[in-house]
């Protein structure tokens, strides 16, 4: 019974980690963060891609939360139980990148989605948005409008996540030329609430605060609403990022007055596209950059 139950398993193990033919079937994993209509939009292109292919299985979840490590722990493992080939995932944060490993020491493929793990060599690919690149389009607008001594609050997402950071790093690089004094900064782990408070205690500490950046869609919003319920008799400039849980409204109402939207449709369907193909032993590029692009009030209904 030993050596029966040795030779399944190891058969199980050739059978995960054997590349797939064109005409074979393929069951992949896609995960993503946490429940924000970003993490919608990718899952919907993901379901798209199944629809449009046949042959191709996809198994679903999603963490409750930004900061939600156990529960995406708990999603890869209980993929690789279910005999996942590969999984698609935005990584909620680099303590994740162990399970990771043990996933892909079974075999299992990993395409990483929206942010990337620091240090980590075990992804076939990334799919994601330059968040780099993304940032200084927001800086570069904000340096169209400030001048040599205007104050800026920052709302930052959830420091140590890369794509965050560099959201963050990017915009301050594309503002370079005009010397802003960063008057408040405070980590909202891209929740509309925590949006509302920390724009708050940046309008309350520093009440003629030039203009404001969020990292995030869901802070952005609540930095709106955060500035109408102080009732200035000025404007406050508002810059996002992900153009989406609010901004739409924020931006229509005159309270935001650009974010950098990124394009989640497009970033899943490329990450499950080279997540397939690198199963059937197809090239894929181990980069692939999804774009992004600045959003205004005049050109905002390109984005909805």
């Amino acid at each position: 019974m030993r050596l029966t139950s040795l030779v399944r398993g190891a058969a199980l193990a050739l059978s995960i980690a054997a590349p797939a033919m064109a005409d074979q079937p393929i069951k992949i994993g896609f995960i993503t963060k946490f429940p924000v209509p970003f993490y919608a939009a990718m899952e919907n292109a993901a379901k798209a891609y199944a629809a449009a292919h046949p042959g191709v299985e996809i198994l679903y979840g999603q963490g409750a939360s930004a900061t939600d490590i156990e529960g995406q722990i708990a999603l890869i493992e209980s993929m690789v139980t279910k005999g996942v080939q590969g999984i698609a995932i935005t990584p909620v944060d680099p303590t994740v990148a162990t399970t990771l490993d043990r996933a892909v020491a079974k075999g299992v493929k990993v395409v990483l989605m929206d942010n990337k793990i620091p240090n980590w060599k075990g992804q076939t690919a990334l799919a994601t948005t330059n968040n780099l690149e993304a940032g200084k389009i927001a800086g570069a607008y904000l340096k169209s409008t400030l001048k040599s001594g205007d104050t800026l609050g920052i709302l930052e997402g959830v420091p140590g996540v890369p794509a965050l950071d560099d959201r963050v790093n990017g915009m301050l690089e594309g503002l370079k030329g005009v010397d802003v004094k960063i008057v408040g900064k405070g980590e909202t782990d891209c929740q509309e609430e925590k949006g509302i408070n920390v724009a708050q205690d940046i309008l309350t500490a520093n009440p003629h605060v030039v203009a404001i950046y969020s990292a995030c869609g869901p802070p952005a919003a609540g930095a709106a609403q955060a500035i109408k319920n102080a009732k200035l008799d000025r404007r406050v400039i508002l810059v996002g990022f992900d153009f989406c849980c609010g901004e739409a409204e924020a931006m229509a109402a005159g309270l935001e007055d650009a974010s950098v939207a990124q394009f989640p449709s497009k970033m899943a369907d490329l990450g499950v596209d080279a997540l397939v193909k690198s199963l059937r032993v197809e090239k894929v590029d181990s980069l692939i950059d999804s774009g992004a692009a600045l959003v205004t009030k005049a050109n905002m209904d390109k984005f909805k």
